[in-house]
């Protein structure tokens, strides 16, 4: 459920960012009457993506046994890629992005294109749609499907009370701190889908465990029990794995790692060359 809520509270506040940002651009071109087709592209983005999880968990349940563990170690990895890009994406595009997407609207806006101003908007949701619907498929895997849910519901109810403060200029936030916080718990997460990806295969000897239980601690602090759950959402916490499931865990973070430093590098040297 946790992770779950803070999956949809990103993505869902990415997407209203960005619908505030296409109608903002809107306004200042006195063409109010194109938002309509905004909120179209916006509409028909929010439908496919819940169609597409639909089809995703009905597709998960049609498979039985090693089929089962193969699709659901392919998705949990499919998932924590996923995540990991759009993290990354947002670390090096977050400087651009509002300023790409005013400049998408005052283009559709120039040429009175309406089918074109409805892509901008449907383009930019349905990516985090689609994200949203493949994590919370992959969660749904790992924890109750209801529980998953409801951390969905309540997330997307978040982000609406959030959307209608913020752009009310109630309550200002930190949109920076917001997303930095945040991604070091969705990184801490696809990290765990990665270990739980990797065990599923395990269990459906596509890759083997090698040692299958490299220390198991269950004794302690049992992966079933309260703390175990939380622990397991929260960090992809196994009382028992297997060696491979330990290092892909390990290689998760330093991949990050490298990625994260070669983004801030190329950052500097960006900065540097504008000044």
């Amino acid at each position: 459920m946790i992770a779950s809520f803070f999956l949809s509270f990103r993505e869902g506040l990415e997407a209203a960012l960005v619908i505030g940002v296409l109608v903002g651009a809107l306004q200042k071109t006195n063409r109010k009457s194109y938002q309509s087709t905004i909120w179209a592209g916006f509409g028909s983005a929010v439908i496919l993506s819940i169609i597409v999880g639909i089809l995703l968990n009905r597709l998960g349940a049609s498979f039985e046994g090693r089929a089962e563990e193969i699709f659901e170690g392919i998705t949990m990895l499919l998932a924590a890629g996923l995540l990991t890009w759009m993290i990354l994406w947002m670390q090096s595009q977050a400087r651009s992005v509002n300023q790409k997407l005013k400049e998408d609207v005052h283009q559709a806006v120039l040429k009175d294109s309406k089918p074109a101003l409805f892509f901008v908007a449907f383009l930019a949701v349905i990516r985090e749609g689609i994200e949203l619907a493949f994590f919370l498929t992959a969660a749904s895997m790992n924890y109750d499907g209801n529980q998953t849910l409801i951390g969905a519901a309540l997330g997307l109810a978040s982000v609406v009370v959030v959307a209608v403060l913020f752009f009310g200029s109630i309550v200002r936030l930190n949109i920076s701190k917001f997303f930095q916080v945040t991604s070091v718990i969705l990184l801490l997460f696809a990290a765990g889908l990665v270990a739980h990806g990797v065990h599923e295969l395990n269990e459906s000897g596509i890759i083997p465990s090698v040692i299958e239980h490299i220390w198991d601690i269950n004794h302690i602090v049992d992966d079933n029990s309260t703390l175990g759950l939380f622990l397991k959402t929260l960090v992809g916490y196994n009382g028992n794995p297997s060696l491979t499931e330990t290092i892909a865990y390990v290689l998760y973070f330093g991949v990050i790692w490298i990625a994260s430093n070669t983004l801030i590098q190329r950052e500097k040297k960006t900065i540097a060359t504008t000044n």
